[in-house]
């Protein structure tokens, strides 16, 4: 009985270190890349930045998503981000958020798509992108 209860203790010692690193590394992330990165699937293919924020838009497969960040986060702010593919009607979140709006995601197959965002006053259209 002693054995297993040791195996037992060091599975739970490991598991939680394993919790305890990845709570370190979550905190010491800056915000932009946890909220880009907790937003949308695929890979990052633009970064649109404007004077209160940025939009981040990422492809995988025929799909393109959009996540608008804040420079500063945590207050209540009008927000929005939207996508448009060509020759389709643009997939829009606005509203009154404190980390991000978004994630909004179309499918876009090979067409080109427009990304628009904004915080507050700012913000930011893309034009016809990733054609």
């Amino acid at each position: 009985m002693g054995r297993q209860g040791g195996g037992a203790r060091r599975r739970l010692a490991a598991g939680i270190a394993v919790l305890t690193a990845a709570g370190l590394l979550a905190v010491a992330a800056p915000h932009d890349a946890q909220a880009a990165a907790a937003g949308c699937a695929g890979r990052k293919v633009r970064t649109l930045t404007f004077s209160t924020g940025s939009v981040h838009v990422h492809k995988r497969g025929g799909y393109v998503c959009a996540v608008t960040v804040p420079k500063k986060a945590g207050t209540p702010r009008t927000m929005s981000v939207g996508v448009q593919p060509r020759g389709g009607r643009p997939v829009v979140d606005s509203g009154r958020y404190s980390y991000r709006a978004g994630p909004v995601t179309v499918h876009a197959g090979q067409r080109c798509v427009r990304v628009r965002g904004g915080v507050d006053r700012g913000a930011v259209a893309s034009g016809w992108i990733l054609c």
